[in-house]
C-alpha cells in the first residue's frame, strides 16, 4: 500500500464540528451495554448457565473483562479525546498536521510504500493513508489503542472523524463518530464556535 495521500484528497483548511450530525456519547454507550449485555447472555446460555437481568453497567465478560467501570472508562476516553470544537488542518505532499483545539496535534510524514511509526513515552504512534482514508493510530503499553480514522467528503465539505477506543478491559471497541464543515475564520476581530445549548458563539479576541 502506497502511503501517499491521493490526489483528490485534502483536508486542509479550517473545521467546525456539526452537533447535529455527529454521535451522542451516551447514546452509543447505551448500545455497548446493551450489546455487552447480549454477547454476555449468549455466553451464559451457551454455557447452560441462567443469568438474573439486574441494573446498573455490569454486564461480565470473560476473565475480568467488562466490569461498569472498565465500560463506563473506555466511553470516557472516547468523549475525552473526541471534544475538539474546531480543527485547522496543513496538509502538503509530505505530512499532514491537524490542530485541535484543546488537544495536542496528529502530524503525520508521509514515506512512498509504508505506514510512518513512531515510538513515544506514551506508546506507539503509527499513521498513513488507506486508499482515501488517513489513519492515526496510538498503541499505549497498558492494553489500550486509540484509532482515529479522517473521511472527507466528495465535495470536500465534511470531514468525518471516526474514533474508536479499544480495551483489553472490555470486549467489544467503543467507535464515535465527529463530522466536521469546512468554514472561514473570522478576520474581524472574533471567534465563533459551535455549542450544543447556543448553537454558534462569538467572542470578541483579544489583540
Amino acid at each position: 500500500m502506497a502511503n501517499q495521500p491521493p490526489a483528490a484528497v485534502d483536508f486542509s483548511g479550517f473545521w467546525e464540528l456539526d452537533y447535529s450530525q455527529s454521535d451522542n456519547i451516551q447514546a452509543k454507550l447505551n448500545t455497548l451495554v446493551r450489546d455487552l449485555r447480549q454477547q454476555s447472555a449468549q455466553r451464559a446460555g451457551a454455557a447452560g448457565i441462567y443469568q438474573q437481568p439486574g441494573p446498573g453497567v455490569v454486564v461480565g465478560g470473560p476473565g475480568n473483562t467488562n466490569s461498569g467501570t472498565s465500560i463506563i472508562g473506555l466511553a470516557q476516553m472516547a468523549d475525552l479525546v473526541t471534544q475538539s470544537q474546531l480543527l485547522e488542518i496543513d496538509q502538503d505532499e509530505h505530512e499532514i498536521k491537524v490542530k485541535r483545539e484543546g488537544d495536542y496535534a496528529l502530524t503525520c510524514e508521509f514515506f512512498p510504500g509504508e505506514y510512518h511509526t513512531v515510538e513515544t513515552p506514551l506508546g506507539k504512534e503509527i499513521c498513513g493513508w488507506n486508499g482515501h482514508q488517513l489513519i492515526f493510530k496510538t498503541l499505549f503499553p497498558d492494553g489500550l489503542t486509540i484509532q482515529q480514522v479522517l473521511t472527507g467528503s466528495t465535495d470536500r465539505q465534511r470531514l468525518n472523524i471516526a474514533t474508536t477506543v479499544i480495551s483489553d478491559r472490555v470486549t467489544s471497541p467503543f467507535t464515535v463518530n465527529r463530522v466536521y464543515n469546512r468554514y472561514q475564520p473570522q478576520d474581524n476581530g472574533y471567534r465563533c464556535k459551535m455549542t450544543i445549548s447556543r448553537g454558534r458563539v462569538c467572542t470578541t479576541e483579544s489583540p
